[in-house]
């Protein structure tokens, strides 16, 4: 295994029984699975935190909007139209 290290996990019984079953329905080994099941939380928690980090430089620079000028835009766009 190149480029690979090894990590222990401490899983639910259930967990264990999911992972097997798809391992074993995809052909893959439970590494495999597991590894990409890693790698998409990461890719997501990444994301999450970046657009964190996006608002916060929005609250900095005073790109913010308070709640009645949200509220006013809101309900101009869905304005009922007329009969």
């Amino acid at each position: 295994m190149a480029n690979r290290s090894v990590i222990s996990v401490h899983a639910k019984p259930a967990t264990t029984k999911r992972l097997e079953a798809l391992a074993s329905a995809t052909r893959r080994s439970k590494s495999f699975l597991a590894n990409e099941a890693i790698e998409r939380y990461l890719d997501e928690e990444e994301a999450f935190i970046e657009s964190i980090k996006r608002g916060q430089a929005d609250v900095a620079a005073g790109r913010v909007h308070t709640t009645d000028e949200v509220r006013d835009r809101l309900k101009a766009a869905i304005k009922p139209e007329s009969a």
